[in-house]
């Protein structure tokens, strides 16, 4: 016998009213986040651990690093010949007083590094941060902050300005044309020398910095400006093209001046005459990294090819320059062999030019990206609102220093809570800066 299964009547809510009994809860399991494997924690931990311990200690290890090369030095005659290429320049040629390039330079280029990242550390530690305090600036922040913007101050004020004498008693000063008419230019006297190699050498410090510090949205971005700066310096170190170097330098460093002077007056409290100095700040970005810089490029475009003609360079016993000799018609190691042996064969094609303006238009983007928010925040001071965002990231205002000299906080701690779309290790991903963001690290450009 089989049973009709009936159905049972359709009850109809009334409207208007709400059932006695409660709302069942919803079964949905919230979604989780995906956790880290114990592999990827420990990576991380060991990580930001060495990092931590770097950023700490960047003064003890600078200085005792220079101090037992020193000690090498002054100790063991025999060795010698080695440590002396840390504390001078190497390749030198007695007859003309001039001096090569050749793999001795990464000694000097190494202790340069060493040397800014002590440098840096201690004039902060010992002597912007004191300054600072002195004229009462008391957050922790504000204290690295500023503390990091006069440091940049000190530092461009010096190289931007033996940079200007070098270009302005060259023969290629107000003639564009001249940087190309001696390539390629085998020797540079020391103080070129000395200036090209300590440029490297702080962008190479800087890409330490901002791996060891707390790292921020724009984080990605100053990285890769970084790296192609550097290799800009060494190409054109490597190729004799320092000429265009030493211009472009200049032309870059001139506006990270006036930037470090508003971002100090701001933290002073000095608002007006901040609002003052990000005008001519604003001012000199746009004629310095959009007129002349752009202007650069056409004289490198015109003049490079029009100077410079293609084939391979020698150097002869007498260090004169033969060439140029056909280029070969197969294969890329003849244009590679300047890299591996500067002072050996050098060629020239077409394609080192638009090397250089691919590398330079890169850059051009960038600052003009870095421009559209200035003009921003140019319009907010014309509102009478200030220059308020011309910072690296909004200031812990409850945040004051009960320390003694301490101008580094440990933000690690909180980096993994960082503002903004960012991933759990605080590290920013590409695209996720905002406007306070990038237009606190403008003055780090070149940027």
């Amino acid at each position: 016998m089989t049973m009709k299964r009936t159905a049972l009547p359709k009850y109809n809510k009334p409207q208007g009213t709400t059932p006695n009994t409660p709302s069942r809860p919803s079964t949905q399991l919230p979604q989780c986040k995906s956790i880290p494997s114990r592999v990827e924690q420990r990576g991380n931990s060991q990580f930001q651990s060495l990092t931590r311990w770097l950023l700490h200690n960047q003064i003890y290890l600078s200085f005792n690093l220079i101090a037992v090369l020193f000690f090498i030095h002054s100790c063991l005659p025999k060795v010698r010949p080695y440590t002396s290429m840390f504390f001078s320049l190497s390749h030198h040629n007695p007859s003309t007083g001039n001096y090569g390039a050749g793999s001795g330079d990464l000694f000097f280029l190494a202790l340069c590094v060493i040397l800014f990242t002590g440098l840096r550390a201690c004039f902060m530690e010992y002597l912007l941060g004191p300054l600072a305090k002195h004229w009462g600036v008391v957050k922790k922040k504000e204290l690295t902050r500023f503390s990091e913007q006069a440091w940049l101050l000190c530092y461009y004020s010096i190289f931007w300005t033996l940079g200007v004498y070098i270009y302005c008693t060259s023969d290629y000063f107000l003639a564009p044309r001249e940087m190309f008419t001696s390539w390629p230019t085998r020797e540079l006297p020391g103080i070129t020398k000395t200036y090209i190699l300590g440029q490297c050498a702080f962008w190479l410090q800087q890409v330490i910095v901002i791996n060891i510090e707390e790292r921020r949205k724009d984080h990605w971005q100053m990285l890769a400006h970084h790296v192609v700066t550097i290799l800009l310096i060494y190409t054109s170190y490597t190729l004799h093209l320092t000429t265009v170097a030493n211009l472009v330098l200049v032309l870059m460093d001139v506006v990270d001046i006036f930037f470090p002077i508003a971002k100090c007056l701001k933290y002073l409290g000095f608002t007006t005459l901040r609002d003052i100095m990000f005008g001519v700040f604003m001012f000199s970005w746009f004629v310095a990294r959009h007129v002349f810089y752009i202007l650069n490029l056409y004289h490198i475009w015109k003049y490079m090819p029009e100077t410079i003609n293609p084939g391979c360079y020698y150097k002869s016993q007498d260090a004169l320059i033969i060439g140029p000799t056909p280029l070969p018609e197969r294969g890329w190691s003849h244009m590679l062999e300047a890299f591996s042996n500067p002072s050996g064969t050098i060629c020239y094609s077409d394609g080192i030019r638009w090397g250089f303006l691919g590398a330079l238009g890169f850059l051009q983007v960038l600052t003009i990206s870095w421009f559209l928010l200035i003009v921003q925040v140019a319009i907010r001071v014309f509102k009478g609102i200030g220059a308020d965002d011309i910072r690296s990231e909004d200031e812990d205002e409850d945040e004051l220093d009960h320390g003694h000299g301490s101008v580094n906080p440990e933000a690690w701690k909180c980096s993994a809570n960082v503002r903004g779309n960012a991933t759990s290790s605080g590290v920013g991903l590409p695209g996720s800066w905002d406007r306070k963001e990038s237009l606190g690290r403008i003055g780090c450009v070149k940027h």
